[in-house]
């Protein structure tokens, strides 16, 4: 049967059990770390492009060549009817651009999957051989790009808890859970892939969840710490003294009790929420987002839980530099 996100992910996203002001849990605790607050925008050094969807692009250091991570960038946006009353249909073939990313002229040191469904994942193999990037991501994920033809050698397979180290910056992988929607909480397509590659994807159900991943991105010196998880959905437990100073976040939420005071709670009140994948990707990346009905329900829960937040609208390709 059809899939309809818009009705199960925008009924969520404006029910007051999700966005409410309850006190939370023990399980939601504030970081340990003390927080101390960035700069005045744009003292950070650090910029992120918003390329749609859960895309994005961060950038920071030399100006002429600089380190560059993208976090599930998918620029093709074929045409699905995800947030039409009828829903996308499985059987929806996949299609990549390359046109369309080429013209972008996107770098990458690393591309970040958080899971594995086809408004994440389809353009990143192409993405890769171009730039040369390590992609990080599940197992299932990597079986997945090597199926849609990913170079192998730059396929690094991580499944929560590794905290790497680069030239001037961190990653920490954070184990994570996909957005649950619908009278019976599903995760939209589930499953793995484990083991070996499937078969070359050809439809968007080919493309699982394969689990769920958040990364926290630490520039320099603990200069600028950016979390994004990828799905409206998270384990307390593992985001515990993680503090972010820039949240990437989800409107939705609806299997999620107290989603958004929870979430700001057991991350010590980030003082930048941006949020991301709020736009129907069947409109062009060219053309002003358009909401799917999830923002404003969004940022009314953001200000109540947390009024000192800096709640920044960015649209398609905009940037914004904390």
């Amino acid at each position: 049967m059809p899939l309809s996100r818009r009705r199960l992910l925008a009924a969520s996203a404006t029910s007051a059990a999700v966005l409410g002001t309850a006190t939370p849990p023990a399980e939601a605790r504030p970081s340990d770390r003390r927080r101390r607050r960035p700069g005045p925008p744009g003292s950070s050094g650090v910029t992120l492009r918003w390329l749609g969807n859960n895309g994005w692009e961060i950038t920071f250091g030399d100006p002429a060549a600089p380190t560059t991570i993208l976090i599930d960038p998918w620029i093709t946006r074929f045409h699905t009817g995800t947030y039409t009353p009828q829903g996308a249909d499985p059987a929806t073939p996949l299609s990549v651009d390359t046109a369309a990313i080429d013209r972008l002229g996107l770098r990458a040191d690393q591309i970040l999957v958080t899971h594995g469904h086809y408004d994440h994942l389809p353009d990143v193999p192409h993405l890769a051989a171009r730039t040369g990037a390590t992609v990080l991501g599940t197992e299932s994920h990597a079986n997945l790009l090597t199926a849609l033809g990913a170079p192998q050698d730059q396929l690094s397979v991580v499944r929560g808890g590794e905290y790497l180290q680069f030239d001037g910056y961190t990653i920490r992988v954070v184990d994570s859970l996909h957005s649950m929607t619908g009278p019976r909480s599903k995760v939209p397509f589930p499953g793995t892939r484990p083991g070996a590659p499937p078969p070359r994807p050809r439809v968007i159900s080919d493309l699982v969840e394969g689990g769920t991943l958040a990364y926290l991105i630490t520039v320099g010196d603990d200069r600028l710490r950016i979390l994004d998880s990828g799905g409206a959905n998270y384990d307390a437990r593992h985001l515990t003294g993680l503090a972010p100073d820039v949240l990437l976040m989800q409107p939705g939420g609806g299997s999620v009790p107290d989603y958004v005071p929870r979430l700001l709670d057991v991350l010590d009140h980030p003082p930048y929420v941006i949020p991301t994948h709020w736009d129907d990707f069947d409109h062009p990346l060219t053309e002003p987002a358009v909401d799917w009905g999830g923002l404003d329900a969004l940022e009314a829960a953001v200000h109540r839980a947390s009024p000192e937040a800096r709640f920044v609208r960015l649209d398609h390709l905009e940037s914004f530099t904390p």
